[in-house]
């Protein structure tokens, strides 16, 4: 008589975390966090095209020899694009879960819906399905030129971004996903502060606030490049 064998085996902790509510939070926090960092970098760099061609150009070339020579040449760009799309991707993947865990527990809409939760929060799926359609949008307009204006310039980043924002359907997709992006960091900044154990009743008021600022000035500062090109101030 054959003996019956167990195949069934224990989930690994990282499984064990990743399936529970609690993890795919900490995911979200986590990933949240690490583009938040991206994005307030990222926006410094932007506003040197308000220096002119050759700093913002310059900016472009730099990032690509970032490391040499101990790392190969734009090696370091594609580490910070490679952690980037894993936290996309963990980001993206996290929420949509959560979300289908969310519809499942309560498969009946409310009769009243909840006032007290803000604008930013009823939009934050709304705005996460923005972001993401952008961020495709963004990298084939400014990073491979497929679907670029007026022809993309390799190596001409300033000369790309004019051409970009001197469309306006380039105006609208990026402003309206800056609006998208600047509620998401209000009602993300703070979800992220509760599910990482910073958030307190002493400190709530602080982190509310810092998240207004983040995304008050992180709006604005992206915000500032297609209106600057639109009025004339860089060109």
């Amino acid at each position: 008589m054959a003996l019956a064998t167990r195949t069934d085996r224990k989930p690994s902790m990282a499984r064990t975390v990743w399936d529970s509510s609690v993890g795919k939070k900490t995911v979200m926090a986590v990933s949240g966090l690490i583009m938040l960092a991206y994005l307030v970098v990222h926006m410094l760099g932007n506003l040197k095209i308000f220096f002119g061609s050759a700093e913002f150009n310059g900016y472009a070339h730099w990032l690509r020899i970032l490391g040499e020579p101990f790392l190969h040449h734009e090696w370091a760009l594609w580490i910070v694009r490679v952690v980037l799309v894993a936290a996309v991707v963990a980001h993206a993947t996290a929420a949509y879960q959560l979300s289908r865990r969310d519809i499942k527990a309560r498969p009946t809409k409310y009769v009243h819906s909840k006032r007290r939760a803000s604008y930013a929060t009823r939009t934050m799926r709304w705005g996460g399905v923005i972001l993401g359609l952008f961020i495709v949008w963004h990298i084939l307009d400014l990073t491979t030129g497929t679907v670029h204006p007026n022809g993309f310039q390799s190596g001409h980043p300033y000369q790309n971004v004019i051409d970009t924002f001197s469309t306006w359907y380039g105006n609208v997709i990026y402003l309206v996903a800056m609006l998208a992006l600047g509620l998401h960091i209000r009602h993300g900044f703070w979800s992220a502060a509760q599910t990482l154990g910073a958030g307190s009743r002493t400190r709530d008021r602080a982190l509310k606030a810092t998240a207004n600022v983040l995304a008050l000035v992180l709006t604005l500062g992206f915000v500032s490049v297609p209106v600057a090109v639109m009025t004339g101030v860089v060109s």
